[in-house]
């Protein structure tokens, strides 16, 4: 299993308890990917660029899309424009992939059959897996998941390649919220002048 299927599983186990923002889950897993392919040896960093080697199969469908899709010309693409761009419905490509090798499932509404409810996860050694590895505590999981909101940052040593990354989808994160916020603040004051008439 791969860094980032492990993110979309924790996510999932968590989410019936407390929704986590789709926009932040996506750019966390494109963060995850990076990690992952630093691992399969299928990219570098240098500084905060995204340096491509030479492209060898992961096993995995999503992170070999990931491999694929780098930026293989200079200047190379930062992390965080990576982030941004590969980030983009990301969360729901997970999850649609989850369900498409049978580790979810959809609840079927009450009501009206044919409608479908939440995603679930099945059980299965996928979940085991991920599971066993939160609660080790995993460093580079555990910092993850705290980007997309669930749970607190590690406090382990991490190496040089992994705090950039991580600072990097810190930083995309509170660029997501500031946005969100703004919105906010703009429907309201959208809202009070209609008020006003």
């Amino acid at each position: 299993m791969t860094t980032a299927r492990d993110l979309a599983i924790v996510a999932l186990d968590v989410a019936a308890d407390k929704p986590v923002e789709q926009g932040d889950l996506s750019l966390a897993l494109a963060a995850a990917e990076v990690l992952d392919l630093l691992d399969a040896r299928a990219l570098d960093l240098d500084g905060d660029r995204i340096l491509p080697l030479a492209p060898s199969p992961t096993g995995d469908r999503l992170l070999d899309e990931a491999a694929e899709a780098l930026v293989r010309r200079e200047p190379y693409e930062s992390v965080e424009d990576w982030l941004w761009r590969r980030g983009r419905g990301l969360s729901a490509a997970y999850v649609d992939d989850l369900e498409r090798i049978g580790l979810t499932t959809r609840t079927r509404g009450r009501r009206i059959p044919l409608r479908t409810g939440r995603t679930e996860l099945v059980d299965s050694a996928a979940r085991r897996q991920a599971q066993e590895r939160r609660a080790a505590g995993d460093p580079v999981l555990t910092a993850l998941a705290s980007a997309a909101g669930i749970g607190d940052a590690p406090a382990d040593e991490l190496t040089d390649e992994a705090v950039t990354v991580l600072a990097a989808v810190g930083d995309a994160v509170m660029e997501l919220e500031a946005v969100r916020q703004r919105k906010v603040i703009e429907d309201a004051a959208f809202d009070n002048v209609w008020r006003g008439y």
